[in-house]
């Protein structure tokens, strides 16, 4: 990836050696303009500039200032070249060059003309250019800002606006909006921030999820992929080692891209979660989402499967590069082994769609962090889930004693608004053994959806104990599901608490 300083570099050389053309392939003709601006005042190079706009002016000296040539700006630039050798001479606009056309021909000519005279041409344009034309000189692409540029853009809009608005952030929120921002232009950077700054009277630390939801918005929609807006505020009981893993991974996945390369590492890449159904595997992604304030993905893998021979592979390749392009983001993939798990040789379009989402895994550097659950963990291909595709598999079987207290202090709080302590908690902690999250969730709100609008009655406890008593739990209804994966989990896997 061509960042601004490779690109300043590159052109500065090509300048020196007299290359007659050079073209950079870029629609940010603005960066172009700062980026000579900067070589000009470095030395004693000058550029005369043309846009339709601005016409003719000078960058590196005042002898020029919108001189009017819109009738033939090539035929002016001919004659410039025939008076004076060592012309740098930029067109900001150009016409259809990528064919034989009249223009085309004409540029050419200037061309032969700038080889005599030693005069170089540089061309600002992201269109295809004729190979007539190409061929005298040399292509750069201009990439959107790296990482450390938008860093330091952030860095300087906020200089810029400090005491006229409040300003949040930190350090490490900088560093975050500056993944955030990937894939934007520099102009599309600065429009974001202006209307965060006077959207919100502000940047505030909540601004982060808004810049990322605004990235969507540049591409078009994917069938299967699909954006998981944030509803509430998420909570999970438990899982304190998950938790902690996540919190330190947090801080890798958001350093800045030179210093991961500096260390030979990578941003991690996510979590496979197995484990038992109804004990928080796919509410992980949603908490993961709202603790790095990141946009959160669902991608629905089985939608790119299509009984057309290569459509499935080629549904898959556009759902990953839409991914890239909104990244950074948490992508969710719910029971990934009902659509990945296909081994035998009756499917082999099920095999080059998992060949091509392993091989996106393996080698995509953009920041993704994968949550992906599975129930059946062994229907799933090795290769799937060895170390480098997932960062590290969990395994979340049924919650524990102060794990069931935790969920049970927070359902009935949220859905009962009041709390139960002592002896009357512990009985139902003791009640609800062998229960999922989902099973106490169960339970909790069938009393809630009875005691709706009331004050607490006296028997809530009562009614709750008796709801509980109903529950048909997990550990009853598949007791061979539930030992099997207890057993792979603890052996193959690291558990989540």
């Amino acid at each position: 990836m061509a960042n601004y300083r490779q690109v300043k570099d590159e052109l500065l050389h090509y300048l020196q050696a007299r290359v007659p053309l050079v073209i950079i392939d870029t629609s940010e003709r603005e960066r172009v303009e700062f980026l000579l601006q900067e070589i000009a005042s470095a030395g004693s190079m000058t550029f005369q500039y043309y846009t339709d706009a601005g016409q003719v002016c000078s960058i590196g000296d005042d002898s020029l200032r919108g001189l009017d040539v819109d009738e033939d700006p090539l035929g002016y630039f001919l004659s410039q070249v025939r008076k004076k050798k060592g012309l740098n001479i930029v067109l900001g606009d150009v016409g259809k060059i990528s064919e034989s056309s009249f223009y085309a021909k004409e540029l050419r000519n200037l061309l032969y003309l700038a080889m005599q005279h030693e005069s170089v041409v540089i061309l600002v344009t992201d269109e295809p250019v004729w190979s007539h034309l190409s061929n005298f000189g040399m292509i750069i692409t201009l990439d959107p800002p790296d990482e450390q540029e938008r860093v330091a853009q952030i860095i300087a809009f906020i200089k810029r606006y400090q005491g006229v608005f409040p300003m949040e952030w930190d350090e490490r929120d900088v560093l975050q909006a500056g993944a955030v921002l990937g894939g934007f232009t520099r102009m599309q950077i600065d429009n974001i921030l202006r209307t965060e700054i006077i959207a919100g009277k502000g940047l505030y630390k909540e601004n982060l999820n808004g810049m990322a939801a605004q990235k969507q918005k540049l591409y078009p929609s994917i069938g299967s992929v699909q954006h998981f807006p944030r509803k509430g505020t998420y909570q999970i009981s438990g899982m304190t080692r998950l938790k902690d893993w996540l919190s330190e991974k947090r801080k890798l996945f958001f350093l800045p891209e030179n210093t991961l390369r500096e260390y030979d590492l990578k941003a991690p890449k996510g979590i496979l979660m197995v484990g038992v159904p109804g004990c928080g595997k796919s509410l992980t992604a949603k908490l993961v989402a709202q603790e790095w304030d990141l946009p959160l993905f669902r991608f629905d893998i089985a939608a790119v499967f299509d009984k057309w021979v290569g459509e499935s592979e080629r549904k898959m390749r556009e759902a990953l590069r839409f991914i890239e392009n909104v990244s950074p983001c948490i992508l969710w993939i719910d029971e990934i082994e009902k659509v990945l798990g296909t081994s035998d040789a009756s499917h082999e379009t099920g095999k080059r769609v998992l060949g091509e989402f392993l091989f996106w895994m393996q080698e995509s550097d953009a920041k993704v962090f994968m949550v992906a659950t599975a129930n059946e963990v062994s229907h799933l291909p090795y290769e799937l889930y060895r170390k480098g595709r997932f960062s590290e598999v969990f395994y979340a079987g049924l919650p524990k004693d102060g794990e069931r207290r935790e969920a049970l202090s927070q359902y009935i709080g949220r859905s009962l608004k009041t709390e139960i302590k002592g002896e009357d908690l512990d009985e139902l902690v003791a009640r609800t053994k062998g229960f999922s999250y989902s099973d106490i969730e169960t339970a909790v709100k069938e009393v809630a959806a009875v005691c709706i609008g009331q004050d607490r009655p006296d028997d809530l406890v009562s009614l709750l104990e008796a709801s509980v008593s109903s529950v048909l739990p997990i550990s009853r209804v598949n007791k061979e599901l539930v030992a099997k994966m207890e057993e792979w989990g603890m052996e193959r896997a690291i558990p989540v608490s």
